[in-house]
């Protein structure tokens, strides 16, 4: 009885930051069932970073998507620990995440960054 076996899904790797590059081909290299691309080689499925071409924001922080979420749990006055627990993140993502608005907002501690945030335009209270 021969054992079949599936043919090879072909990935491509197409992303600018080498490094990232590379580390994605690591993880997937050796996968059972996938198959990197060769160079010029066709393939089945292309990994592609998306660009990020957002506009500037108008209140003048760039925040991203999760800090936005971090600043909208701040404004309820949610610790670092239930930040995390309604984020799905560990409490040490959570801090950094906090810290990270902090300096952005250049605030001084975390009702400053709400109040920065509210003033500008970023949230509404």
């Amino acid at each position: 009885m021969s054992k079949e076996t599936s043919p090879a899904i072909v990935i491509a790797v197409e992303i600018g930051d080498a490094g990232l590059a590379d580390r994605l081909a690591s993880l997937l290299d050796g996968v059972a069932g996938l198959r990197l691309a060769a160079p010029g080689e066709a393939a089945t499925v292309t990994i592609v970073a998306r660009e990020s071409h957002r506009p500037a924001e108008p209140h003048g922080f760039d925040l991203t998507p999760r800090e936005l979420d971090v600043l909208a749990l701040l404004a309820e006055g949610a610790s670092n620990k239930t930040i995390a627990s309604r984020l799905g993140i560990s409490v040490h993502t959570a801090k950094f995440h906090v810290g990270s608005l902090l300096d952005k907002l250049d605030a001084t501690g975390r009702t400053d960054a709400v109040a920065h945030a509210a003033r500008r335009g970023v949230i509404h209270l």
